[in-house]
């Protein structure tokens, strides 16, 4: 069976594993709290979602929804302990600026399944890949987070950061094992759910991909990267459904109106904070994005090829 992992992040410096971002994160507290906010949401977000979906199972697969159950306990827990050290800190709790991740991620989902009742094991399988790839990046990410916190220094309000952050990995990855074993015992029932089952790993996992990037790149040429992302996706889907499922968001990621917020929002920050940085450091990794997108461009056309 498809084993799935997240991809590092390809920036204008090149490829960045997630201790890599988390190192550069820590060292600045402006962006370090952005980042526990940005924690916070998600968390408080997956409890949203994840009710939304024990309502479209309306009752099909208790033992799911009992499972479901409990995960949102877990998120809101965690959404809790998040909140206390963010208002403790003095930090802020308001809704995230810039590109959303959990709203990039369900803009490319393709909604394949109006009616769960119909073909509830498809359903099953596509809603627990969904899940399983979005926590693989939050234990990675978590985990980076820790390293990174040990390695700098032991202020009073990082160790109270660690060890919120230790506190709620464990159960991140429980949930992925949780979903690894749905998955599995999905892929037991016969070749024709193992094969549905890789597939929608593969999906989904290229979906992942494509919605972290689109909050982690804003440099110039990422609308092209992101449409890139986006035929990644077209490529996992069935031959007929790929035409559609591009004409409907190309348009939008083409004009990318909240990567644009985004990037005014970081210039004027940079600026307003050191305009000698900005010029030394910020433009020039903002350009950076040309090259790095005529790079892409190359390999997408490479891997058409072959």
């Amino acid at each position: 069976m498809t084993v799935v992992y997240p991809r590092k992040l390809e920036s204008s410096f090149g490829t960045m594993s997630a201790r890599d971002v988390l190192k550069q994160v820590v060292r600045d507290r402006e962006i370090h709290l952005l980042t526990l906010n940005r924690y916070r949401y998600s968390e408080q977000r997956s409890c949203k979602d994840l009710t939304d979906l024990i309502e479209q199972l309306d009752g099909k697969c208790p033992q799911l929804i009992r499972d479901l159950s409990r995960h949102i306990s877990d998120e809101a827990r965690h959404a809790m302990w998040l909140t206390d050290l963010l208002v403790d800190i003095g930090a802020e709790v308001s809704t995230p600026p810039g590109s959303s991740y959990i709203d990039e991620f369900e803009r490319l989902l393709d909604r394949e399944y109006a009616n769960p009742a119909e073909q509830l094991d498809d359903f099953v399988i596509s809603s627990l890949a969904a899940i399983n790839v979005t926590e693989k990046r939050g234990c990675e990410y978590f985990s980076a987070h820790i390293y990174a916190l040990k390695q700098a220094p032991q202020t009073e309000e990082n160790v109270k950061i660690r060890e919120t952050i230790e506190r709620i990995l464990p159960e991140e990855a429980g949930h992925v094992r949780w979903g690894n074993r749905w998955l599995a015992e999905m892929a037991r029932r016969s070749p024709e759910h193992a094969e549905k089952v890789d597939q929608a790993k593969r999906k989904y996992a290229a979906i992942e991909q494509a919605a972290f990037v689109s909050g982690m790149d804003i440099t110039l040429g990422a609308e092209l990267r992101q449409v890139g992302n986006l035929l990644d996706i077209a490529n996992t889907l069935p031959v007929w459904q790929r035409p559609q499922y591009l004409m409907e968001r190309l348009p939008r990621t083409l004009l990318a109106p909240d990567l644009q917020r985004t990037r005014i929002t970081a210039v004027q920050r940079a600026w307003e904070r050191d305009p000698k940085m900005f010029v030394e450091r910020f433009v020039p990794m903002f350009l950076a994005g040309l090259t790095q997108s005529s790079q892409h461009s190359a390999k997408s056309n490479a891997a058409s090829r072959n």
